[in-house]
């Protein structure tokens, strides 16, 4: 049987949103699923219909019940499921910041992502659009920083040492804005 999507978004709209998208109902199960999704769980809408997303994207706690996705006892705080349940009775958008354990064979990933659920209007069933964006490369800062008492260069991922500037635009990817705090705007002043 071949899954037909029942959803009013269009196909390219759909696939232009960078990040995995899944189209599902009340259950978690997944009606739809754009081409970020596909490649994240490396199968097509065919093999996903109306599976459970825990199932889909192997949540560790999906195998918690032989019932599977939703039905273990981990399963009644899953951000991803609260959200949509509360996405769909309320008709509002929902955004968690969750911690999401992935298996893969006998390994265990570990990711930080931002989920957001969104209704959507459906004919049948109520419908909402969950997106779940990695975000795990945005918290690598609150890993312990190495950073020298004397100069205070920081020791980045290639063990090599830079100055504390350059080490948050470059290698965090933070943008910066130069100040002086009022301690240092005193000095200054008392200075010049």
């Amino acid at each position: 049987m071949q899954a037909t999507p029942n959803h009013p978004l269009d196909r390219t709209t759909f696939n232009a949103i960078p990040v995995p998208a899944f189209v599902v109902n009340g259950d978690v199960q997944i009606l739809d699923l754009n081409d970020a999704a596909i490649q994240l769980c490396g199968q097509d809408l065919n093999l996903v219909f109306r599976i459970r997303a825990g199932e889909v994207l192997n949540c560790l706690h999906a195998i918690d019940s032989f019932e599977g996705c939703g039905r273990g006892e981990a399963c009644r705080i899953c951000a991803i499921r609260t959200s949509v349940v509360s996405c769909l009775k309320w008709q509002a958008v929902r955004r968690h910041k969750v911690n999401l354990q992935l298996t893969a064979g006998l390994t265990i990933s570990e990711f930080q992502v931002l989920v957001t659920v969104s209704p959507l209007p459906g004919e049948d069933e109520k419908l909402a659009l969950l997106m779940i964006e990695d975000i795990t490369e945005f918290f690598s800062l609150k890993s312990p920083l190495h950073i020298c008492m004397k100069c205070k260069c920081i020791r980045n991922e290639q063990q090599g040492w830079t100055e504390v500037e350059k080490y948050l635009h470059e290698d965090a990817g933070a943008e910066l804005s130069l100040g002086m705090c009022p301690s240092c705007s005193k000095k200054y002043s008392e200075s010049n």
